[in-house]
């Protein structure tokens, strides 16, 4: 019997799932997150939509979140109002009787990459997420690195300008600068709209200081992107890189490997990963 994990992506609108077998993802299955849920109700549809995929073989289970987890406890879970402080861990272990495993959604993106995508063969690297807010998620050594509280990576909590770098290098930027919605923006864009251009080459200079940041912090040569405004990437590249090229030390550049996601579960597929240890 093939040994299987599920990967669970708890999205901001979506619950995504899917099972891992032999480095192989298969049974991908989506439902809607019904956010204005009780805790225990949250809860239920989280159990209803795994039994949708378990099977005798599986062996473990992973699940990324996208909110903080500290010593096993999930706190603020993004579009889940009733979780403030769940621990989930405990609650999937007794109710499945199965290792479980779960952390921020960030890293899970970043383990996604290291073992089936643009990671794989390097030792280290960092995974950026872009979307409505900026995460990163760091393996070193081939291993994921989540410091002491489970927060290491926040570098979009760094205080930047007059606010902090997810204000500025996220898709925030287009609500929070020009009161502008970003899809609107990326289709505009796309249209060759001079204005919305100018606005993704603004928040690629933002984004770029972000990135000047963590290389200043990790000094680790292989950076991931992934996120839905990872999507616009020829539209702020350019400006992104011309400020990355103002980074201290010219040597270190040389060797900068800066990569766009091609992975389309990278959440699943790294959420299933956070078991390879346990097993």
């Amino acid at each position: 019997m093939k040994k299987e994990i599920l990967g669970i992506d708890l999205g901001g609108t979506n619950i995504r799932g899917g099972t891992v077998s032999e480095n192989h993802l298969s049974q991908v299955v989506s439902n809607k997150i019904p956010s204005n849920a009780s805790a225990e109700e949250m809860l239920q549809a989280l159990f209803h939509f795994v039994d949708k995929l378990i099977t005798p073989a599986t062996k473990a289970i992973g699940i990324g979140v996208p909110g903080l987890v500290i010593d096993r406890t999930v706190y603020d879970v993004v579009n889940i109002p009733s979780w403030q402080e769940i621990s989930l861990h405990q609650l999937i272990e007794q109710h499945y009787h199965l290792p479980v495993a779960v952390n921020n959604d960030a890293n899970c993106f970043a383990l996604g990459e290291f073992y089936f995508g643009k990671g794989k063969g390097h030792d280290s690297m960092l995974g950026i997420t872009i979307g409505t807010g900026l995460g990163t998620g760091i393996i070193i050594n081939q291993k994921l690195f989540s410091g002491n509280n489970g927060g290491a990576g926040e570098f979009g909590m760094i205080e930047y300008l007059d606010s902090c770098y997810e204000y500025y290098a996220s898709g925030q930027f287009f609500s929070n600068v020009y009161n502008i919605d970003g899809e609107l923006v990326f289709e505009n864009a796309q249209k060759g709209n001079v204005d919305a251009l100018g606005m993704y080459e603004e928040m690629g200079i933002h984004l770029g200081n972000a990135i000047k940041t963590m290389l200043y912090a990790t000094d680790i040569p292989l950076i991931v992107l992934g996120g839905s405004v990872s999507k616009a990437f020829p539209f702020f590249s350019k400006a992104m890189w011309k400020q990355i090229q103002t980074f201290a030390y010219k040597k270190a550049l040389d060797s900068l490997q800066l990569q766009v996601s091609e992975l389309h579960n990278s959440g699943i597929l790294g959420a299933a990963a956070l078991c390879y240890e346990l097993l």
